[in-house]
C-alpha cells in the first residue's frame, strides 16, 4: 500500500566531502574539497565533535561515541517539547513497519498513549491473543513492561519489550481500578483486524474503524460493498477509541462520501499551504459518526471532514485534539528512523483542530458506574445506541 510517508534522502559526510569546488579540507592525510556552504556549516558545528573527543578521552569513566551520539541525538529531539517527535532505533524502526502490515510476534493489545495525562491504556484486545488468554482488559492501564517504568516518553521502548520472538516470555504489569495486575505472558503471532462490520437495526450499516494503518482502506471499502449489498440505507462510522495513523487513509475513506471538494488543508511553518481534495462521485447516504476523548489525528480529520462538507451527525464526546501531522522518515545507514511534526492541518471550514478537538453535534457521556468498554455492535453502549435512533429518524424522514 503506498503511504503518506515523508521520505527525506540524508546525504552523508563521505558524499559531501567528494563534492568538487569548494574548500580544501584535509581528512586522514588526504586534501578532499567541499563547497563552502558546507564547509561553514561543518565548521559550525565541528565543536560538537570536539567535545565528544575530550569526553571519550578525558572524563573519569570510558564513554563509547555511540553512548554520546544517542545522548546528543536525544537531548535534540527533547529540546523540541513535542511529544510527536522521536527517533525510532532500528529494531523499532523495522517493528513499526511490521506491525503496519498488520502480523507480528507480540501480546495483541492495541493500546493509546495519551501525553496529558502521560498514560497508556489498553483500548482494544485481539481475539485468540496472548493478552486476551492471559486475562487482559480493556482500559488495564500499562505501568511497567519487564523492568521499565512506562510513560508518554518511553512507550515505544516498552512496546519494543513486549514484541519478540514466538513463544518467549514477556512480564508486565497493569493497573487495573488502581491496583496492580502482574501478568506474564508467552508472545505468539498476532494477525490484527483494523476493521469490523455489521448490519444494524435492518438496514443501517456500522463500521468501527480502531486505527488508520495497514490494510484498513482496503477492509473499509469491503465493507462499504458488503453493507450495500445488504441493502444498506445508512451508516454508523464509529471512530471511538481511534488514534489515528496513515493521513492518506482518512483522505480514501473521506473520498466515498464526498463528491470532490476539499477535505482538509496542510499548513507548514512557512506559511504554505496544501489543499487535500476528493474525487468526483460518492455514494449520498445518511451518515452518522461516533467519537470519544480518544479519536484522535486522522480520525479527526475524517469526522471534521464529513462534518465540515455534508452535514453528517457528530454523536459521543469531543475529541482528543491532534491537530498536527507527522513525516516517518529512515536516517542513518543503519536502518533508523524518525518521526518529526511538520505541519498543522484544518478542517473544510477552516476550524483548527489541535488542542482544541471536533466538538459533536449531540454529546451523550457514558454513564459514570460504567466503564464504557462494550463489546462490538452491542445496543445496551448509550452512544451507540443514540447514533442508531439519530439513524432511525433520518431514514424514517427519507421514507422506506
Amino acid at each position: 500500500m503506498k503511504k503518506n510517508v515523508f521520505l527525506i534522502c540524508l546525504l552523508s559526510l563521505s558524499l559531501l566531502l567528494s563534492t568538487a569546488f569548494g574548500e580544501a579540507l584535509p581528512v586522514s592525510g588526504q586534501t578532499v574539497t567541499m563547497p563552502r556552504t558546507t564547509y561553514e556549516k561543518f565548521q559550525e558545528e565541528a565543536f560538537v565533535l570536539e567535545m565528544m573527543d575530550l569526553i571519550q578521552n578525558e572524563f573519569v569513566d570510558d564513554v563509547s561515541r555511540k553512548d554520546l551520539m544517542e545522548a546528543a541525538t536525544a537531548g535534540m529531539l527533547e529540546s523540541l517539547e513535542d511529544p510527536y517527535t522521536f527517533f525510532y532505533e532500528p529494531e523499532q524502526f523495522a517493528q513499526m513497519w511490521e506491525d503496519d502490515e498488520g502480523a507480528y510476534g507480540g501480546l495483541g493489545i492495541l493500546i493509546n498513549t495519551n501525553y496529558k495525562t502521560d498514560k497508556s491504556t489498553v483500548i482494544r484486545i485481539f481475539t485468540g491473543s496472548p493478552a486476551e488468554q492471559a486475562g487482559v482488559q480493556r482500559g488495564d492501564i500499562i505501568y511497567k513492561v519487564e523492568d521499565l517504568l512506562v510513560n508518554a516518553s518511553n512507550i515505544n521502548d516498552a512496546v519494543s519489550i513486549m514484541r519478540g520472538e514466538p513463544g518467549t516470555d514477556v512480564h508486565v504489569i497493569f493497573l487495573r481500578d488502581g491496583e496492580e495486575v502482574p501478568l506474564t505472558m508467552t508472545r505468539a503471532i498476532v494477525n490484527q483486524t483494523r476493521v469490523e462490520w455489521t448490519m444494524i437495526d435492518g438496514d443501517i450499516g456500522y463500521i468501527c474503524v480502531y486505527e488508520f494503518a495497514g490494510d484498513c482502506s482496503e477492509k473499509f471499502r469491503a465493507a462499504m460493498e458488503e453493507l450495500k449489498a445488504k441493502n444498506a440505507r445508512g451508516y454508523i462510522l464509529d471512530l471511538r477509541d481511534n488514534p489515528g495513523g496513515w493521513t492518506q487513509d482518512a483522505e480514501i475513506m473521506a473520498d466515498v462520501f464526498l463528491d470532490g471538494g476539499l477535505i482538509y488543508t496542510v499548513q507548514y511553518r512557512d506559511g504554505t499551504r496544501e489543499e487535500s481534495k476528493a474525487k468526483s462521485g460518492c455514494l449520498d447516504v445518511p451518515l452518522v459518526i461516533l467519537v470519544n476523548e480518544n479519536s484522535a489525528s486522522s480520525s479527526e480529520i475524517l469526522s471534521g471532514a464529513l462534518q465540515d462538507r455534508i452535514g453528517a451527525v457528530i454523536v459521543g464526546v469531543k475529541t482528543f485534539g491532534k491537530g498536527i501531522i507527522q513525516g516517518v522518515v529512515p536516517i542513518g545507514q543503519e536502518g533508523a528512523g524518525m518521526q518529526l511534526t511538520v505541519a498543522q492541518y484544518f478542517t473544510p471550514n477552516g476550524h483548527a483542530v489541535h488542542g482544541i478537538g471536533i466538538t459533536p453535534d449531540v454529546v451523550v457521556e457514558l454513564p459514570e458506574e460504567h466503564d464504557g468498554l462494550y463489546n462490538f455492535a452491542d445496543l445496551k453502549d448509550p452512544q451507540l445506541k443514540k447514533a442508531v435512533d439519530i439513524m432511525q429518524e433520518k431514514l424514517a424522514g427519507a421514507g422506506k
